[in-house]
């Protein structure tokens, strides 16, 4: 996918009972790999007046939203249905595990359907994240 803020939204969405830290990982995890793989999300550097360098951030908002645990597996499910929407779903099971390696040989044994998302990322047409995400609560 080829960001384009002119017609793209992107949000994170967060389970409402997962605490501070955790949630402030999962975040964290989300925009990095948005960055990552998102081609147009990130703009290029920028230098202040004395030249000192500002690396790119993102080229529009990204709110941080709340949700509880079963919107979240719907959200999802809706991405993976709709090619227009891109989805980085986060897990507890990937927040659990104390190296990379760990993490795929737990992911790879466990059906998606027994996957527990603490969060998720979407990125897509700003009408559908919209409706997907308007009336959820921003994270405070």
């Amino acid at each position: 996918m080829k960001f384009d803020a002119s017609i793209h939204r992107c949000t994170i969405i967060i389970h409402s009972d997962l605490p501070t830290g955790l949630a402030m990982n999962a975040a964290s995890v989300i925009g990095i790999s948005f960055g990552k793989t998102i081609e147009n999300l990130v703009g290029p550097d920028m230098q202040s007046l004395d030249g000192l360098n500002y690396p790119g951030v993102i080229h529009s908002p990204l709110p941080v939203l709340l949700s509880s645990g079963d919107y979240l597996q719907e959200l999802q499910r809706t991405a993976k249905e709709d090619a227009d929407i891109y989805a980085m779903p986060f897990s507890a099971l990937a927040q659990s595990c104390k190296t990379y390696d760990e993490y795929g040989e737990r992911i790879s044994s466990v059906s998606s359907t027994n996957i527990e998302l603490v969060a998720i990322g979407l990125i897509g047409p700003k009408k559908k994240i919209t409706g997907l995400t308007g009336n959820l609560p921003l994270y405070k």
